[in-house]
């Protein structure tokens, strides 16, 4: 196992950032930790109880995220019920900072069937974002009534163009907080302005103090066949430069046999350019499936 974290001194600046921000947004929500084989993982619930056989909602943040940085999108989905936030281990943020060197995938997959155990008392619908919709493709969990995968690795390779990768290689090598927000202008929609403010100092925090880790590549044709028997949505922003919609769309019909659907006015960055689309989005397939 080899850890996100650059030291000890490292993963204590990442996890003061993401307790701080949890606590500033004074939102209703209860934070606790449960013990699995991947190590210490942190989960963040808010919204009331799910009634008999309603699924609730699970979302696994992607590359760098983690709950306190989605807490706009948990506070409008859980306006409709239930929703549980996961750090993934071996992301930046309040789970255990641990990943193993191969078979990441499989590893993520049992993690996410551990956890949903321990913490989803009925059915759930998963939500994914980027790494995260991979991490949910790998788990055939039976408690994962359908997933909702937003511009998802897993499915397809991710495309890395020129421009992204000349605003990435400043961010790794030197970190500031302007070339991480120049880096996140790359991955959101064009003249928007719908990058947070708070996003530029946390890349910026989490090129200093951790590795970040590759996209994964697709996962294998058997593997997401089988995961056809779950009803699932894949979603990416209409100037998602990573997962366009002419690249993403006709892979996750032709490998998953899933739903497309495409949100206006956004790029890779869905959970924090359009939160309020990618939960009418989710509580509509919520609904759907009788939750």
């Amino acid at each position: 196992m080899r850890s996100v974290y650059r030291s000890e001194k490292a993963r204590r600046a990442v996890r003061s950032w993401c307790v701080d921000r949890i606590a500033d947004r004074g939102a209703a929500h209860v934070r606790h930790e449960v013990v699995t084989s991947a190590g210490i993982t942190s989960v963040l619930t808010s919204g009331p109880e799910p009634g008999d056989g309603e699924p609730s909602v699970v979302l696994l943040p992607g590359t760098n995220m983690n709950a306190a940085l989605c807490l706009p999108l948990v506070e409008l989905l859980a306006r409709k019920g239930r929703v549980t936030v996961l750090d993934l281990p071996g992301q930046p943020g309040l789970s255990g900072g641990g990943r193993p060197r191969a078979g990441r995938m499989s590893w993520y997959g049992e993690w996410l069937g551990e956890v949903l155990a321990l913490t989803v008392p009925g059915p759930a619908v998963v939500v994914g974002h980027s790494l995260g919709g991979a991490v949910a493709l790998a788990c055939d969990s039976p408690r994962i009534a359908g997933r909702v995968l937003l511009s998802s690795a897993g499915i397809t390779r991710l495309r890395v163009s020129a421009p992204l990768m000349a605003a990435t290689l400043p961010w790794l090598l030197r970190p500031t907080v302007a070339r991480s927000t120049a880096l996140l202008r790359r991955m959101a929609a064009p003249g928007q302005g719908n990058v947070p403010g708070h996003l530029g100092p946390w890349m910026e925090l989490v090129a200093r103090c951790c590795r970040t880790s590759l996209a994964p590549p697709p996962l294998s044709a058997g593997l997401l066949d089988q995961r056809r028997s779950v009803p699932t949505l894949v979603a990416t922003g209409r100037f998602d430069s990573f997962l366009p919609p002419h690249a993403l769309g006709p892979a996750a019909r032709r490998r998953l046999g899933a739903e497309f659907r495409v949100i206006e006015g956004a790029g890779h960055l869905l959970p924090d350019e359009a939160p309020a689309e990618v939960s009418a989005v989710v509580e509509g397939f919520r609904t759907a499936l009788g939750g």
